[in-house]
């Protein structure tokens, strides 16, 4: 059973998503349109799980399914869409989980909103800060249930959402 663990913010969060950059720039080479860290642990200062989120955008999703041999090779689990149409979402780590790769074809939404999301948290410490302390909550009151998790989460993701939209 995964436990949910949130951890303080650790500099290297950012040099382990270098170092995975590099390893999906070497496998999916010119199919890459750009690569971003996205999430908690792409927020300095903010509290997260310790899973390094990325979101890869590419050409023509319809060709990533292609390169599923390597990416098992580099020790993902492919998940295909995983409930989000028109995405390509890899894990990594098994039940202990290092990394999250999400893939989108170019103009993609959820590419937006993810990179709006972050960069609103990055320029709004307070309430990073909040969105840390309702984690680490949650992470308490639901350590082995990840869907009750989630959950806890939506509304004030949704919340940050809207804010990041108006700005």
């Amino acid at each position: 059973m995964r436990e949910i663990k949130v951890v303080p913010y650790k500099t290297e969060w950012q040099n382990q998503y270098e170092i995975e950059k590099r390893l999906l720039e070497a496998i999916f080479g010119a199919e890459i349109l750009s690569i971003h860290h996205i999430g908690s642990t792409s927020v300095p200062g903010l509290a997260a799980k310790p899973i390094i989120d990325i979101l890869v955008e590419v050409k023509q999703i319809s060709l990533i399914h292609t390169y599923n041999n390597e990416m098992v090779k580099m020790g993902y689990e492919c998940k295909g869409e995983n409930g989000i149409e028109g995405r390509r979402y890899f894990q990594k780590g098994g039940e202990d989980r290092t990394h999250h790769v999400h893939m989108y074809e170019q103009d993609h939404s959820e590419v937006d909103r993810h990179l709006r999301f972050r960069d609103y948290l990055r320029k709004h410490p307070d309430e990073a800060w909040e969105y840390a302390c309702l984690k680490q909550e949650l992470a308490k009151k639901y350590q082995y249930s990840p869907a009750e998790y989630v959950e806890g989460k939506t509304s004030f993701i949704q919340m940050i959402d809207q804010k990041a939209l108006r700005k």
